[in-house]
């Protein structure tokens, strides 16, 4: 097992790659306490839940919205929950995300812990605070940023993620190789098959070396005014993809980070061979998918983009494997390079 703090100004964060989950046990308060998890998860490890009520939401993107919070925060009430209280999330992204906008705004603010269920959440969903609800097709356009004390990452309660849920995670990982860490992305290239396996020791190592670096970055920047950008490479195609194509979180960023790595080659920050390789690792685990948005509907999507600011948008390059670049583009050259890639398919 390993240990990663995130030291922010307001909070501390630990994170526990490779702990046995049903150890969440002796870190909870006596009472007061309430899981929030979903349906598909309480169906597995229910059972096992420490003895505390449970409120179960429907499992996917499906329930980011605000009348999810309301009605939960309407059960938290129902259950005599205080502001002593502590809410323990059991599940993937999505679930985290609603139980920490949750206990972030229930009377301004409760105690939270999470125990990370899926890849996605465990190597990036999980760690850094972020948290936030849909509107309407606008992804996590209401949230906030807020600490849980804790996150357990246990990697064995992967092995019962369908296959499509776990290459989701496995994007946002590559992502984190790309952005900052080449010795992970290299980890990545040589063990295909024990990452199609699901091998725990492999994983551990993987998750943890992700964890680290986004622990360092978000401990440098937790409020995402500079450095912390970075974490969004290929977030910006892959939320408009993720909304026009209805497709996985992790699948969509793949595609936008195949996007972002060849608008970074037109520009000249990035070799041919390493354009190649991070493409070519995205092509091996099937993370690409074939897509062609309208030109209205592109330039709709991208100015619905958090990272806008007036006419420009803070966009991720690559200088190549284990370097990122944020750089102040115009919408239009967004939008422009999108429509040069789709046509050239």
């Amino acid at each position: 097992m390993e240990k990663i703090q995130i030291n922010t100004p307001g909070a501390k964060s630990e994170i526990l790659v490779g702990a046995d989950w049903e150890s969440v046990s002796g870190m909870l308060p006596e009472k007061g306490v309430v899981i929030v998890t979903d349906e598909n998860v309480r169906r597995l490890y229910g059972s096992r839940f420490p003895d505390f009520p449970v409120l179960a939401i429907t499992a996917g993107e499906k329930s980011k919205k605000l009348e999810v919070i309301g009605h939960l925060a309407e059960r938290l009430l129902d259950e005599g929950v205080d502001r002593s209280g502590f809410i323990l999330a059991v599940g993937g992204g999505v679930v985290c995300d609603i139980a920490g906008f949750l206990t972030s705004i229930y009377m301004r603010g409760i105690r939270c812990g999470y125990v990370s269920t899926s890849l996605l959440s465990q190597v990036d969903a999980s760690t850094g605070g972020k948290n936030g609800v849909n509107l309407g097709e606008n992804k996590n356009i209401l949230g906030n940023i807020r600490q849980p004390e804790f996150v357990i990452c246990d990697t064995a309660m992967l092995r019962t993620l369908p296959d499509q849920e776990y290459l989701s995670g496995l994007a946002e990982l590559i992502k984190t190789a790309v952005i900052g860490d080449i010795e992970l992305f290299e980890l990545i290239e040589r063990n295909y098959e024990k990452i199609m396996d699901r091998d725990q020791e492999l994983l551990i190592v993987l998750v943890a070396r992700s964890v680290n670096f986004k622990a360092s970055v978000v401990s440098a920047d937790e409020r995402e005014e500079g450095l912390r950008r970075i974490l969004n490479f290929g977030h910006t195609y892959g939320h408009a993809l993720e909304l026009q194509k209805s497709l996985r979180h992790g699948f969509a960023v793949a595609s936008g980070m195949e996007l972002a790595t060849e608008f970074s080659f037109e520009r000249g920050l990035i070799s041919s061979v390493e354009k190649d390789r991070i493409i070519s690792l995205l092509e091996r685990f099937s993370l690409l998918d074939k897509h062609n948005i309208p030109d209205d509907n592109i330039r709709q999507l991208i100015l619905h983009d958090k990272k806008k600011k007036g006419t420009n948008i803070h966009f991720i390059f690559t200088e190549g494997i284990g370097k990122a670049l944020v750089e102040r583009v115009s919408v239009d050259e967004v939008v422009d390079f999108y429509k040069r890639f789709r046509d050239k398919k």
